[in-house]
């Protein structure tokens, strides 16, 4: 097995990267204030010196005040920038490139319960399945926060982030609307089929557009699972695919981020291509795969505190050699090693640091 090909470079836009792996988004709620910490910084300029091709950072709260679901999220106030910029600052200097997820929760609860600095929001007022948190998003509502995702994308670009990418998934605000359980309107933000339900996030993606311009990249998120439930799929077969990812391609989004739970799962019957294997093959979109890539054990397994061991790369590159995906997003491995990349690359597969559930509770 040879991983070579996921050293090879890619360019989106005005970006080019110097290899496929990618840190995937994983939210580090180690920040009081909500201000990123010197620590946050350090975190990931070891991860761009250990040969991270594009680092994620974690889901970043636009500008809004409902908007964060945590007192210990760093978001993206005017208060907080300048602790992005030097972030983004030191993640340069080592040589590293840097996409900002930008992120509301909308009607999801708060992992902090006592924490609630403003009513939830969501598309009729539902945070999962029959379950009630206050009232539809009104016209004007929904108008400003497409808006704080255009200011968060200029910001972003201003502060100087390679890229951006749009949180559509896992069942917070952007995926509310996508999902027939939590959005039950009946006006131009909702309807009977997935496709009636994608004006919000197109929206969305215009103003990140309209903001950075045609040739910083710009990337969507999107999975089929959700917080509130493991087992919801938007898109039961291919054509419903097409039509819910389609759009936002036709748009000229750069690239689709895969959310599964086990990166090796078939999405459909009849065929062992994984999320983003069809992704690409419905759309001819770039892709990034993702989902307990390097690991013996799946990402809800570590939400329940488990700790899990290096697993073989042997599927992971053959899917990739045939042309399934793009880009690799690594999780955990990466929280586990800094190093890991630099390891397998070279052959080092002993020295491999095992991922401790710990881990996923300090930023070092």
């Amino acid at each position: 097995m040879s991983l070579e090909p996921l050293f090879q470079p890619i360019t989106f836009g005005n970006l080019t990267l110097p290899n496929r792996w990618v840190m995937a988004p994983m939210s580090r709620y180690a920040c009081p204030d909500r201000v990123p910490t010197p620590e946050l910084s350090a975190y990931h300029r070891r991860r761009a010196e250990g040969g991270v091709g594009l680092m994620m950072t974690g889901g970043c709260a636009i500008d809004r005040i409902e908007a964060n679901n945590s007192p210990v999220l760093a978001d993206f106030r005017a208060v907080s920038q300048p602790a992005w910029e030097d972030l983004v600052t030191e993640t340069h200097l080592a040589g590293g490139h840097i996409s900002l997820q930008m992120f509301h929760a909308g009607g999801r609860f708060n992992r902090e319960p006592w924490w609630r600095p403003a009513p939830l929001v969501s598309p009729s007022g539902l945070g999962g399945p029959d379950f009630v948190v206050g009232e539809p998003l009104s016209d004007e509502a929904i108008a400003d926060i497409i808006a704080g995702f255009g200011e968060a994308a200029a910001d972003a670009k201003r502060i100087g982030f390679d890229a951006v990418e749009i949180h559509g998934a896992h069942g917070f605000l952007i995926d509310q609307f996508f999902w027939d359980q939590t959005n039950k309107r009946g006006d131009r933000w909702g309807g009977v089929h997935l496709g009636d339900r994608l004006e919000f996030a197109l929206e969305i993606y215009r103003a990140a557009r309209a903001a950075v311009g045609p040739d910083m990249p710009v990337s969507l998120r999107i999975s089929q699972w959700k917080e509130q439930d493991y087992l919801a799929r938007l898109a039961e077969t291919p054509d419903a695919l097409a039509a819910w990812v389609g759009p936002f391609v036709d748009a000229g989004v750069d690239y689709i981020s895969c959310s599964q739970r086990r990166f090796w799962q078939p999405e459909f019957e009849g065929s062992d291509m994984n999320l983003a294997g069809w992704v690409k093959k419905v759309t001819g979109a770039r892709t990034m795969a993702v989902g307990s890539i390097g690991l013996d054990r799946d990402v809800t397994a570590s939400f329940a505190g488990d700790s899990a061991v290096p697993a073989p790369l042997t599927g992971l590159v053959e899917m990739f050699e045939r042309g399934d995906f793009d880009l690799v997003g690594l999780g955990r491995v990466l929280l586990a090693d800094p190093h890991w990349i630099e390891k397998v690359r070279e052959g080092r597969f002993s020295e491999l640091i095992p991922f401790d559930a710990n881990a996923a509770n300090v930023v070092w």
